[in-house]
Formats: structure tokens, sequence, C-alpha cells
């Protein structure tokens, strides 16, 4: 009897949604986004496939106080365009992270996602709040310890 093995087995995965939280104030902007790009994409499941999204969401919490190495905060720059003439504009790290703390961490992981449709989808399963309160309490939250 002739089998070919290299045929790749697809499970169903389960159907219950894990819910994670992070507290952002503990880590940096670059470590705490790879590590939620990773598992975002469901790279640390047994049953990774590149073109399927898991059945996890993420929250963050204290995004206001994320912190980053260096001089960063005063020379990191945040570019973006109205699409008109003399239309863009330039915004430093301090200045974001007054006025809107959250589009930080939103940049940074989207960066770091697919460039398709599927990254899209991705990002949705990411809850950026700027305090610790969030309107989850009622799910089953599992600390997400990034190390």
């Amino acid at each position: 009897m002739n089998i070919n093995k290299n045929k790749t087995i697809i499970t169903k995965s389960e159907t219950t949604i894990s819910w994670y939280i992070v507290d952002a104030k503990q880590y940096k902007l670059g470590r705490l986004s790879s590590k939620i790009a990773y598992i975002l994409i469901n790279k640390n499941s047994t049953n990774y496939l590149p073109y399927q999204k898991g059945k996890l969401k993420i929250i963050i919490i204290n995004s206001k106080e994320i912190q980053v190495t260096g001089n960063k905060n005063k020379q990191k720059e945040y570019k973006r365009h109205s699409g008109r003439p003399g239309g863009l504009k330039i915004e430093v790290f301090e200045q974001l992270q007054k006025r809107i703390p959250n589009r930080i961490l939103e940049h940074a992981i989207k960066g770091m996602l697919p460039k398709n449709s599927l990254g899209r989808q991705l990002m949705k399963n990411v809850k950026i709040y700027p305090d610790n309160i969030h309107p989850y309490k009622n799910h089953k939250l599992i600390k997400l310890n990034i190390n």
C-alpha cells in the first residue's frame, strides 16, 4: 500500500474565542507590538496556517504609558498626509502620546501584520484603551505575559 506522506492535515480549530489582556505600562513599544503581532497571526499555535486567522482577541490597556528607549520620544515622527498639496502633517511621539495614545500602538502593530485583507481582519481583533478601563470585564480574560 502506497501512502502519500506529503499531505497537510488541517484540523478544525476550536470554536471558542480566547480573550487576552496586556498591560502596556510595563513594556517597550517595539517588543510589545512584535509579540502581539506574532500572537495575532497565530504563529504560537501548533496548527498555524499563514492564511487562517486565529480565534483570539487581544485587549491592550494603559496605552498612554507605553515606553520607548533612547530619545525616541523626542525624535520619532509620525507622518500623515491629507492628499492635498502641502497637506503633510508631522507629529512627534510625545505630542501624539498626549493627543491620541492608541494610535501609536495601532501604527506599530499594523506595520507588523500582513499587508492584505487578512492583516485588516486581524487588526479588528485588537482593542486598545488609554486607561485600565475597558468594557470586556464579563469575558474570561487571560493575562498575557510577554517576556
